[in-house]
């Protein structure tokens, strides 16, 4: 089978989201809403690349995002800020096709990089193997969970029910709870925090995909969980806790509620998110019985150029981690989203 490829504008819209649809390994941010996300919110340039067959049929798809700026420099991902999104197809051939066209257009912009987010293995690229996805495949009901978790885990989720914390499930209205802990949580972890418009344009662009889980105790945000529903999964790619609330087990209490929210869904997987091999939240992650997905981030590199290191776990970025620790909150959320949206 031999394929074309060509970078589409939005008149393949509904062929596009109708290929993604038709496959089982598709990812929810293969969806065309996505690309309007990417241009309406952070004013980047995107390539969404489609291989044809003969009769013009989609025989797989490559949405690429490009990432410019003076602190970072220019190259591209498929795709930035999340786990997924990569090349997909049934075809190694086509896959690889696909791939061969992203790097002709990073070679016309004299790109550093290109970084191809995968779940699979693709031939003649660097990769990097250091991250996997933790998924956990749900029972029918939360009893059934209850029992697959052990005593001491239920004994965990019991304690914080001693304070009589209060869920809410919602939208917007729980945002400015939600971004209150999560923006705090990043800086004390030495990290730039997205915009809080970023999770104001995801509750509204995915009204029925997109929720906010919120826990009280004694009327005071605890925990927090931003959950992205699509199919028959869940997804939990933002999470944070309270610090004053760590001593009472609270994120075993907001992982129970999120869990029973994903079952009462009628989800069948939950995806924990994406974690180091070894890690304190890869351990976290591990306790509810969820299992390791390899991830494959593979890179194309520019003449001359050399494996990005943008990662804060590279090093690069210790001094400038600890000195954003310290920083008040109201200064990383003001120069925080002006960082982060240029990263990958």
């Amino acid at each position: 089978m031999s394929v074309k490829i060509i970078s589409v504008d939005d008149s393949y819209r509904e062929a596009w989201n109708s290929f993604v649809r038709s496959r089982a390994d598709a990812s929810f941010y293969h969806l065309y809403a996505w690309r309007d996300f990417y241009r309406d919110v952070f004013g980047k340039e995107t390539h969404y690349l489609v291989a044809l067959d003969s009769s013009d049929q989609f025989q797989g798809i490559l949405p690429l995002v490009r990432q410019k700026s003076l602190l970072f420099g220019d190259y591209m991902v498929s795709l930035p800020f999340f786990n997924y999104g990569g090349v997909n197809s049934e075809s190694e051939m086509v896959r690889n096709e696909l791939v061969k066209s992203a790097i002709s257009i990073g070679n016309d912009f004299g790109l550093s990089h290109i970084e191809f987010r995968d779940d699979r293995p693709l031939s003649g690229l660097s990769v990097r193997q250091d991250k996997v996805a933790m998924w956990l495949d749900l029972p029918a009901s939360e009893d059934e969970l209850a029992k697959s978790l052990g005593a001491k885990r239920r004994s965990q989720i019991k304690r914080p029910m001693r304070e009589n914390p209060t869920i809410q499930k919602g939208g917007v209205e729980l945002l400015d709870d939600f971004y209150g802990i999560f923006s705090r949580n990043m800086r004390d972890l030495g990290t730039p925090v997205y915009a809080k418009a970023m999770f104001h344009e995801i509750l509204k662009r995915f009204p029925e995909n997109a929720q906010i889980v919120l826990v009280r105790v004694h009327e005071k945000p605890a925990a927090v969980a931003f959950l992205l529903h699509h199919g028959k999964i869940t997804e939990i790619p933002w999470a944070s806790a309270a610090s004053e609330f760590n001593g009472i087990s609270i994120n075993m209490l907001l992982y129970w509620e999120v869990l029973r929210e994903a079952i009462r869904r009628g989800s069948s997987r939950f995806d924990f998110g994406r974690s180091t091999m070894g890690s304190g939240t890869y351990r976290f992650k591990k306790q509810w019985g969820a299992e390791r997905l390899q991830l494959y981030w593979h890179y194309w590199l520019g003449e001359g150029k050399e494996m990005p290191g943008l990662s804060p776990s590279s090093g690069k970025y210790d001094v400038a981690i600890k000195v954003w620790q310290h920083l008040p909150l109201w200064v990383t959320e003001f120069v925080g989203p002006r960082i982060v949206r240029n990263l990958p």
